[in-house]
């Protein structure tokens, strides 16, 4: 895990919230809870979901790389007793040369 760095105009960041209890769920809720349901074997009704895009983030510091970007997803989810994140990765998108990264301890995810 770095910092992304949109300092210099590079990238752009998108979130979209979906409010679902009692109201017809769109196909990106189903995915979601869909996924939930089958990570961790048990029912799960999303009440809430936020979806938050890195979209082409440059690492910091941008200054020396701007043309190594990452593309990335945070999804919050909650039936307003449990909530849970998916952190979704572009298939292949990590471009980010990670021998020019400030940190040296570099993951994808989280601990």
């Amino acid at each position: 895990w770095d910092n992304a760095d949109f300092s210099r105009g590079v990238g752009t960041t998108f979130y979209q919230e979906f409010l679902t209890l009692n109201t017809a769920k769109p196909p990106f809720v189903r995915d979601v809870e869909a996924k939930v349901r089958r990570y961790l074997r048990s029912s799960y009704s999303a009440a809430w979901t936020l979806k938050i895009t890195w979209e082409k983030a440059a690492a910091y510091a941008a200054q020396t790389d701007t043309r190594r970007t990452i593309t990335y997803q945070a999804v919050l989810t909650t039936d307003g007793f449990r909530s849970y994140v998916l952190m979704l990765y572009q298939e292949g998108g990590m471009q980010w040369d990670y021998t020019r990264l400030t940190a040296t301890n570099v993951l994808i995810g989280y601990t």
